[in-house]
């Protein structure tokens, strides 16, 4: 199973660095703008009000390989791959591009939590959760 969503970024000032190029630090927040978009495109929130509480879907592991710089003013394409649902667990890869270059490469694991005031437990993604995330 392999399911795509897509949207673009446009470079801003302030995610550049003083060699004027994207700072590495936004790739890992362009990876959450992409993934919470996602979960949006589906009706979903990565931090929901449930019956019996509230749900998160914190990251477990996140890995990015930088190919090519972009600049201030560019225009990024962030492609998200739903490569992966387990049983508590969503594994992502995202292609960054721009223009038709690809400039990163990206892997993250999200895991299903339950969350309270002290403690985010890990708990099997609940079906309508589920549904959701495979149904367009």
């Amino acid at each position: 199973m392999s399911i795509e969503f897509v949207i673009t970024h446009v470079v801003q000032f302030s995610e550049t660095d003083m060699a004027g190029v994207v700072h590495f630090s936004n790739y890992f927040r362009w990876m959450e703008e992409v993934e919470h978009a996602f979960f949006r495109s589906r009706g979903l929130s990565v931090h929901a009000s449930e019956k019996d509480g509230h749900i998160s879907w914190p990251r477990v592991t996140t890995s990015c390989d930088y190919l090519a710089p972009v600049r201030f003013e560019d225009t990024v394409t962030i492609k998200l791959r739903l490569g992966r649902i387990g049983a508590k667990s969503l594994s992502y890869e995202v292609d960054f591009h721009a223009g038709p270059k690809l400039i990163a490469k990206a892997k993250l694991t999200s895991v299903c939590c339950a969350v309270t005031h002290a403690s985010f437990t890990p708990i099997p993604i609940p079906k309508h959760i589920r549904d959701k995330l495979v149904d367009a």
